[in-house]
């Protein structure tokens, strides 16, 4: 998988809130059409790291950061670019389902392009229908398009958050713990969509779950107190980590 070419990378990112530095000097590379997972402890940094990737960090009231973030070799936070415009091309998907709870079914996805004026008509239905059907969501809500987002169960409203997602046509695909707030069955949907997913996007997943990231992912992160502890392809983070401090997390010793 050297080969591939990268998608993203950050240089040298440091991040605050205030005055705690939560990032270190974490320089990552993002191979395109793979899935990357970030694992490490609760509080380790690995949220504040993907909402960097698509400028969401800076959304929140004292947060700042330094170091860069490459996008096709392009700085995001370069003085020229619209941060708008990022955030269309690297999408998110949170932890908790979101579905708009006013908008239908057919609306929760087709929100953001109806914002942007992009798509009308019958053009809308049909990106409509094939965002729910990268989401593997179409064939269970086809005949309730009408109905509210919020009707239909929690893995089901998890994959119509990421046709949402997909329906704007982004290059990348964050999840900030997709899976926490679903059951095992709802679960193994989302994951068996991650993979699928990287044949026409870019997917960054952060995880808890150390057998999710096993599942899912072509190369794994580890993180701990804000520092990059250990990066490279998931099977050999997973079976000869180098550090001693990736093999105790990965085999339960903390965290």
């Amino acid at each position: 998988m050297s080969n591939l070419e990268e998608k993203m990378s950050s240089v040298n990112l440091n991040a605050w809130f205030g005055q705690k530095q939560v990032l270190k000097d974490i320089s990552m590379s993002i191979k395109a059409h793979t899935v990357t997972a970030i694992i490490g402890p609760s509080g380790c940094g690995k949220s504040t790291f993907i909402r960097t990737l698509n400028r969401m960090h800076e959304l929140v009231p004292g947060a700042r950061m330094s170091g860069q973030i490459l996008l096709d070799g392009t700085d995001i936070y370069g003085n020229e670019v619209d941060p708008v415009r990022v955030r269309r091309r690297v999408g998110m998907v949170f932890q908790k389902p979101n579905p708009f709870p006013t908008m239908s079914i057919y609306d929760n996805v087709a929100a953001g392009l109806r914002l942007t004026g992009t798509k009308k008509g019958k053009n809308l239905d049909k990106v409509v229908r094939t965002s729910l059907e990268q989401a593997t969501l179409w064939d269970e809500v086809k005949d309730d398009l009408k109905k509210p987002g919020t009707s239909i169960s929690g893995g089901q409203q998890q994959r119509l958050c990421i046709a949402r997602a997909i329906a704007l046509q982004p290059e990348v695909i964050l999840m900030d713990e997709p899976c926490s707030a679903l059951d095992p069955i709802a679960t193994a949907k989302i994951e068996e969509l991650v993979v699928q997913l990287k044949e026409n996007y870019t997917v960054v997943i952060v995880t808890h779950n150390m057998q999710q990231a096993g599942r899912v992912s072509d190369y794994t992160a580890f993180m701990y107190l804000g520092q990059l502890i250990e990066f490279g392809d998931t099977t050999t983070v997973f079976e000869n980590p180098k550090s001693e401090l990736t093999e105790k997390y990965i085999t339960g010793k903390f965290g």
